[in-house]
């Protein structure tokens, strides 16, 4: 897994990918990792069909051993008082790719990562979206240009039923972000 030991992982409200995501963050964690969880409003706040917001806080604290930041207060000082290395956006929604590609900060997810751009940390998207081969697209193509931010690699997710729909490969998080410790992308981009 990788060398890093200080890791924020971002989660946002993709909520059918939140057992993939736990299973990945749990791997980085028994790779040595620390991980410091943070939530969107939605993915703190929000029950759904996959589970209620307390229990997946819940599920978070017992795989990283914190309680997840949920507030503009909490993620502010990732960057200046640089409390880790790199961060992982895992699932990373279209909504969040577009207000990261329009340098929007209005949510912890966000506002921590412009806090770690601050610093020049990698930060490492694992996108989860069902339109991102729509209008997703346009932001994935601006962030792949932009220093600092790496791509977990994707492919559709289900093409017959979402044909817009696109997923990154959660297992392939932790090689992902240590090509980006390297400022390098991992390839291939698109997954097979």
């Amino acid at each position: 897994m990788t060398k890093t030991k200080r890791v924020v992982w971002a989660m946002c409200g993709s909520f059918c990918t939140f057992e993939k995501t736990l299973g990945a963050m749990e791997a980085m964690v028994r790779g040595g990792a620390q991980v410091l969880p943070l939530m969107s409003f939605n993915a703190a706040g929000l029950d759904t069909r996959f589970g209620t917001a307390e229990s997946w806080k819940e599920k978070v604290e017992a795989v990283t051993g914190r309680k997840p930041i949920e507030t503009l207060q909490g993620a502010e000082p990732l960057g200046p008082q640089n409390m880790a290395d790199a961060m992982v956006i895992a699932p990373c929604t279209g909504a969040t790719l577009a207000k990261l590609a329009a340098g929007i900060s209005d949510t912890p997810v966000t506002l921590g990562a412009k806090s770690m751009l601050r610093g020049a940390k990698p930060l490492v998207l694992a996108v989860s979206t069902n339109d991102g081969l729509a209008a997703s697209m346009e932001n994935l193509a601006r962030l792949i240009n932009r220093k600092n931010f790496y791509l977990v690699p994707f492919a559709q997710d289900d093409w017959l039923k979402k044909p817009a729909s696109l997923q990154s490969d959660y297992a392939l998080i932790g090689d992902t972000l240590e090509c980006a410790m390297r400022g390098r992308q991992l390839q291939p981009v698109l997954a097979g």
